[in-house]
């Protein structure tokens, strides 16, 4: 941990990411598309997997089935992935009761 007197507004001590892999990897693990998203748009509530997704183009783009605003996109290269989830505030992710600890 390193201790910063101020960091914008915040102080106080933190660990730089690294200390979100094993947590990431754990919810990524999951078959994302049970998961349950909000729109930043319009506030529905729905599975990932009721997006309307476009898969014309260069990348996969998922958009609201509400509002059809865009929530995801998805673009691949053979050693990269970039994941843009901005039209999303927040994903419930059914984790199993045997899943991992709670940091």
């Amino acid at each position: 941990m390193t201790e910063r007197s101020e960091i914008g507004t915040m102080t106080g001590r933190y660990v730089d990411g690294n200390s979100l892999a094993g947590p990431l990897r754990e919810l990524f693990a999951v078959d994302v598309t049970a998961a349950d998203g909000r729109c930043a748009s319009c506030g529905f509530d729905a599975p990932v997997a009721t997006l309307l997704v476009f898969d014309h183009g260069p990348g996969l783009v998922a958009r609201c089935p509400n509002c059809t605003e865009v929530v995801l996109r998805l673009v691949r290269s053979p050693d990269s992935a970039w994941l843009d989830l901005r039209g999303v505030v927040c994903l419930r992710l059914p984790i199993p009761p045997d899943g991992p600890a709670t940091v």
